[in-house]
């Protein structure tokens, strides 16, 4: 097991302002060193990920390492954009894992045939988060090999 080298941008595609805000409180309690990105729907996700728009600039946007992803937002939910990324040669690669209220099966089913890395529903209590973003930590951050970064229209 081996850390990986330096810390990971993790986006997170979450529209609401108050789950934004405990997720971030979240990592910061759980002192990770991560840096987190957050857009508010579906077409800003994929506008961050190609680097379009608002997100042209590579400083404003760095790479995208692991995607959190709520599947129910306006504009375009997370299905359209889970469907979209992993039918993208360039974006497929990029570990998805979805963080969501739902706990539909079809939801996990779909999200499970469509090549998401993992489904979690959202914890109802900050102490249940924390553990949530402590677990993603140990897993994603530190034990699993992440494909190396790659740029959005390469």
């Amino acid at each position: 097991m081996t850390p990986q080298s330096k810390p990971v941008t993790i986006l997170v595609a979450e529209d609401d302002a108050d789950d934004r805000l405990l997720l971030k409180d979240a990592f910061q309690e759980s002192s990770l060193a991560n840096e987190l990105r957050f857009v508010e729907d579906g077409e800003q996700l994929l506008a961050y990920l190609r680097r379009e728009g608002e997100f042209a600039d590579p400083g404003e946007a760095p790479i995208a390492g692991l995607i959190l992803l709520d599947l129910n937002m306006p504009k375009m939910d997370g299905r359209e954009a889970l469907t979209i990324i992993k039918n993208d040669a360039v974006l497929r690669s990029i570990p998805v894992v979805v963080l969501t209220t739902s706990a539909e099966e079809d939801d996990v089913f779909y999200a499970y045939r469509l090549g998401v890395s993992s489904y979690i529903s959202k914890p109802v209590t900050f102490e249940g988060l924390v553990n949530v973003v402590k677990v993603l930590n140990a897993y994603w951050l530190e034990v699993v090999e992440l494909p190396p970064e790659q740029t959005a229209n390469a």
